[in-house]
């Protein structure tokens, strides 16, 4: 599925990053070019125009948000390659500002995925396609903190559970998967989310960003 996708891999860390290189390599996916801070980051994504770079939020010179500050300009410069930010800690923040800018051909995954090889390659693929991936540990906490006067108080649970799906990028086909219940099931729910959250009349797929950057921002 992932094979002869061009990836970029950018990680102070030269461990983890050679780690990350044998596993999407061995996954089929063709690493390009690897950087170890923010500025060689954004000279190798100008030069090699990976499909999806994979970046560390915290990268050199600064060692705070560079690494997210460079996935943000390179969505802005070149918007047909996605990228993939890793971070150490659930950082809600950032994750909402990630999605908030750019919600096509993003993701935020915690660092702890990489280990699950096959979430760690569905997530670049997605992110190639054009799809958002948040972490369902970083969704799970949003729904927690959640306050009874937040504008999701409206959904059922069920409606609840099918929009953190949406929020971690899952397709319809994927949440009636995952739910046990019929993909009619999960459309139905989609509209009452969309209704239900006053969502202006517009394509379905930007909806879906509207309701998620709905559920972040809550």
């Amino acid at each position: 599925m992932n094979d002869g996708l061009r990836v970029l891999v950018a990680d102070d860390s030269v461990l983890l990053r050679e780690g990350l290189v044998r596993l999407l390599q061995e996954g089929g996916c063709e690493v390009v070019a690897q950087a170890g801070d923010a500025e060689d980051l954004l000279r190798k994504v100008r030069a090699h125009k990976p499909a999806v770079a994979i970046i560390d939020v915290r990268m050199p010179p600064d060692n705070t948000d560079d690494g997210l500050r460079a996935a943000l300009k390179i969505r802005a410069e070149q918007p047909e390659t996605g990228v993939l930010v890793l971070s150490q800690y659930i950082e809600e923040q950032y994750a909402i500002e990630l999605i908030g800018e750019a919600h096509e051909g993003v993701g935020y995954l915690l660092k702890e995925r990489i280990t699950d090889v096959s979430s760690l390659l569905d997530g670049v693929q997605r992110v190639a396609g054009g799809g958002s991936v948040i972490d369902p540990q970083v969704v799970s906490q949003l729904l927690r903190r959640h306050r009874r006067a937040d504008p999701l108080q409206e959904l059922s649970e069920r409606e609840r559970e099918v929009l953190g799906l949406m929020a971690e990028g899952r397709s319809n086909h994927a949440i009636a998967s995952q739910l046990v219940i019929s993909e009619r099931a999960v459309e139905k729910h989609v509209t009452n989310i969309f209704g239900k959250l006053n969502l202006p009349q517009a394509e379905d797929d930007h909806r879906r960003v509207l309701a998620v950057l709905t559920f972040l921002r809550a």
